[in-house]
């Protein structure tokens, strides 16, 4: 098999990722896509440092037997602290959804004031924060986790009043500190969306991390030439996790916006 028609792997702690499956097929529809959940083992972000190095690499050493040309680690948590394990280890391309996140909202913000919001363990890690440093060291950056999206996300109260109350109680300091530029740094967060531009105004640009790490795959696999040139008939998709195969079938339909058939348990 050519390299370029070999799949894209993915891989997420659990159902999040799916947001990125969804800009995939959307940035890149010709593209085969392969997908781990590691549901047993979720979530990531109360893990030790050490631990969640371990498990991304098993990760990709799983995805790399489906002959996949290139990674997205659709976990902020592995983004935020193994990517460079990774990379050292692994000769395949492989792309983090923190830097294209960042990349964008420094580039869109109008007075560098930038609001990110994400879990307790995102936030708790300053992983964008450091990088808003880095890449925009003029531009201040406002932090605020938002544990409860996670659930309301994956209960399907996506339009609810409870989930705009719980918007406005997270997002109502972020508001007093006049950001003018918000990261989604949940892969959940983008279901939430309608709900938290209620809450924070219509002013406010939106940056969707799984957005733009799917627009940074797509501009990665045409300058490296692997694009996957466009063929009849259905590229294929397929969803492995590491427990719960149907929980996760019946839940993936909200975050990627169509049935998943089957999923694999391995």
């Amino acid at each position: 098999m050519a390299q370029r028609d070999r799949p894209i792997g993915i891989f997420d702690s659990g159902i999040g990722g799916l947001t990125v499956v969804r800009e995939i097929i959307k940035e890149l529809p010709d593209e085969k896509i392969v997908y781990f959940g590691d549901t047993a083992r979720l979530p990531y972000g109360n893990k030790s440092a050490r631990t969640v190095i371990k498990f991304s690499l098993e990760n990709v050493k799983l995805l790399l037997k489906f002959g996949v040309k290139f990674i997205i680690v659709a976990c902020n948590t592995s983004s935020s602290l193994a990517l460079p394990a990774l990379r050292r280890r692994f000769k395949v391309p492989i792309l983090g959804v923190i830097r294209p996140a960042v990349e964008k909202a420094v580039r869109i913000t109008p007075a560098g004031r930038i609001g990110i919001i994400g879990t307790r363990a995102t936030i708790g890690s300053s992983c964008y924060q450091r990088e808003i440093r880095k890449i925009g060291p003029g531009c201040k950056s406002f932090a605020q986790a938002c544990p409860l999206f996670v659930p309301l996300a994956e209960e399907g109260w996506t339009n609810d009043e409870v989930t705009l109350k719980v918007a406005r109680r997270y997002l109502g300091p972020m508001r007093r500190k006049n950001i003018d530029t918000l990261i989604l740094g949940c892969t959940h967060y983008p279901l939430l969306k309608k709900m938290i531009r209620k809450a924070v105004g219509a002013r406010i640009k939106f940056v969707d991390s799984a957005k733009e790490a799917a627009l940074e795959a797509k501009r990665m696999l045409t300058r490296d030439g692997l694009r996957r040139r466009r063929a009849s008939g259905f590229p294929g998709y397929r969803f492995f996790v590491s427990d719960e195969p149907e929980r996760f079938r019946k839940t993936g339909r909200r975050f990627l916006d169509k049935k998943i058939e089957f999923v694999e348990k391995v």
